[in-house]
């Protein structure tokens, strides 16, 4: 059921990459819907999908609505960056740890900063120090049961059968080195705002 999932770390090497995420599913219908999306960012600063103030997920067949690159990337199974990922695994530099510079932590809100995920926090904390290649990996695919884990792979494709009709020259990525200056925050569905990606992060 897992066949193909050590792809995530030889990404990350072959990318040059500081941290790499699957993509993750979950099963509220027949078809698998993409699950993470509190804590993912887009490129861009936005969500994966469009998710209204009443917290359907009636558009969460439409990834990437306003990405078209990286929606290409995704439909072609490529590797893409991204501001922010976790997705259910992820492999990343030991580096901003080691250094202590990095670490999961609580958002500041009396400072007036989103409420949002350790994961996410995390992410925009590898920004900050420098860290920005940060990638979306959507040949692997995982799902939360045993059952639809099995599905998923096989809904999906298993990374050893997607790498091998590829070549490997097309997971390269054009790193941007700029973070997007403004990031959604997401406390809840009905409050959604966007705010600078850096707030209350100061050098």
């Amino acid at each position: 059921m897992f066949r193909g999932y050590p792809r995530a770390r030889p990404s990350k090497k072959v990318l040059g990459a500081d941290m790499t995420c699957a993509m993750d599913w979950t099963y509220v219908g027949e078809h698998p819907t993409f699950y993470d999306v509190w804590i993912a960012r887009t490129i861009h600063g936005d969500s994966f999908f469009e998710t209204p103030s009443d917290g359907n997920w009636n558009s969460a067949w439409n990834l990437f609505w306003n990405a078209d690159k990286t929606r290409g990337r995704f439909y072609s199974q490529r590797p893409f960056q991204v501001f922010s990922c976790w997705n259910g695994a992820t492999a990343f530099t030991a580096q901003p740890i080691l250094e202590k510079s990095v670490e999961f932590r609580a958002a500041n809100e009396t400072a007036g900063e989103c409420r949002q995920g350790e994961p996410q926090l995390f992410c925009k904390d590898l920004w900050f120090k420098g860290y920005s290649k940060i990638a979306v990996v959507p040949s692997v695919n995982l799902e939360y049961s045993v059952e639809k884990a099995k599905k998923i792979k096989e809904d999906k494709g298993f990374t050893s059968d997607i790498v091998l009709k590829q070549d490997s020259d097309g997971d390269r990525i054009e790193w941007r080195l700029d973070p997007p200056s403004m990031v959604k925050c997401m406390p809840v569905w009905e409050n959604q705002y966007w705010q600078s990606w850096n707030e209350t992060l100061r050098l």
